[in-house]
């Protein structure tokens, strides 16, 4: 219960105490991140479903897209154009950090939010033009397949790239085979839900893609940080929901 309310309590706006900030508890909230996942979308799923039946397949996008935004204080959507202009910067390592860490944002990252908040509008249109449960259920597959990717990203053999803050509590905590079970898991769960082997494949290529990302600022930060893990999160979505709307 101390990871799931770690979990809860760092990854939503939920009120919850935390009772213990320790790397054990930090391991169990990130391998139980995508419970936290699950009710995001669950409540995304719903309002969308209730915008498209009234208001249409566009307003129902965008309720999905804004109620995980705002039941996180938009934590992920920050994460990932932090690290969008820290990547796009060009600077070494540290200095790069340095950007990151300041609080505006810069041209790359409000480009990068430009365009994975249209393209994921885009994509939940489309599902809820086809069935609102198609566009209720693309909303889970986003919100747990984002969620997966945290532990993917805090593997034991990934370092943290600064010391402090929570990138390096939760970094290096969860074994591999924590993280592909939980994959595993969150995608079985997902296929019996929506009846479809078509959802646990856009968590699997979520996962792909944000395991790319964190290759790619390995390399450049040295590391894993808050923001790499926030950008982890919503690339996943992004991904799983692009396999949903490519797909059959």
């Amino acid at each position: 219960m101390h990871g799931l309310r770690f979990a809860f309590g760092t990854l939503s706006v939920l009120r919850v105490r935390v009772e213990r900030w320790d790397r054990a508890s930090a391991r169990r909230a990130m391998l139980t991140a995508p419970l936290v996942g699950l009710l995001l979308g669950a409540l995304a799923g719903a309002l969308g479903a209730a915008a498209n039946w009234r208001g249409g397949p566009l307003l129902a996008a965008v309720l999905a897209v804004a109620v995980p935004a705002a039941l996180t204080r938009g934590l992920h959507l920050d994460g990932l154009a932090d690290v969008a202009d820290g990547l796009g910067s060009g600077k070494p390592a540290q200095d790069a950090l340095r950007i990151m860490k300041q609080s505006d944002i810069g041209p790359f990252g409000v480009l990068t939010l430009l365009l994975v908040m249209l393209g994921q509008i885009a994509c939940f249109a489309g599902q809820f033009a086809i069935s609102t449960e198609r566009g209720a259920l693309a909303a889970l597959t986003a919100a747990v397949a984002g969620r997966c990717a945290l532990g993917w990203g805090c593997r034991r053999s990934v370092p943290a790239a600064r010391p402090g803050g929570l990138g390096a509590m939760v970094a290096g905590t969860v074994p591999l085979s924590g993280a592909l079970g939980v994959s595993l898991l969150s995608a079985s769960v997902l296929a019996l839900i929506g009846g479809h082997a078509r959802f646990a494949l856009a968590l699997t290529l979520g996962q792909l893609a944000a395991v790319a990302l964190l290759r790619r600022c390995e390399r450049r930060f040295g590391g894993v940080t808050g923001d790499v893990l926030g950008a982890m999160v919503e690339t996943a979505s992004t991904a799983a929901l692009l396999a949903l709307a490519l797909g059959p």
